[in-house]
């Protein structure tokens, strides 16, 4: 495992990636790990800066995703959620053709390794408002205004 750490306009990100891909990439209060990088960690560091440097809208990473099939499913459908938009838990329960797991959306959204990167931020109640974030609601409102801010309307 390849661990390597990158300070953001948002606190301290670390990301952890395999000889094959990213396998996580979260919000930390302190550096816990050694640091240990390999070129996929410094291309997550590289792309994550340009995207809050407004230069990056969407990423292209190998990611590992370890999880349930459902939850898979869910980040699957969450890379569908384009930069500056926004979707509900209804939305991408229904896009799982699973319309009444809405709840599990929401369980599935929080458990994303890939923060940012798969964008779980841009999903929120669907009466519009800004519902759990694993990495907190203020950073979520932060990412959501840095995306609106880019040019893009949220719909």
């Amino acid at each position: 495992m390849f661990t390597d750490y990158l300070t953001t306009p948002l606190g301290l990100m670390e990301v952890n990636a395999s000889d094959t891909g990213i396998v996580s990439a979260h919000f930390r209060d302190k550096e816990s790990n050694e640091i240990k990088s390999n070129a996929l960690t410094e291309s997550c560091k590289q792309q994550l800066k340009e995207y809050f440097a407004s230069e990056r809208t969407e990423f292209d990473l190998p990611l590992e995703q370890h999880g349930t099939d459902f939850q898979k499913q869910v980040w699957t459908a969450l890379l569908d959620v384009k930069f500056g938009t926004v979707a509900s838990y209804l939305n991408i329960a229904q896009a799982i053709n699973n319309p009444k797991a809405i709840r599990a959306v929401g369980a599935a959204n929080g458990k994303n390794p890939h923060t940012i990167i798969v964008p779980c931020h841009r999903i929120i109640g669907s009466n519009g408002t800004l519902t759990g974030y694993a990495s907190g609601l203020e950073r979520k409102a932060w990412l959501l205004e840095h995306e609106s801010k880019s040019g893009l309307i949220l719909n």
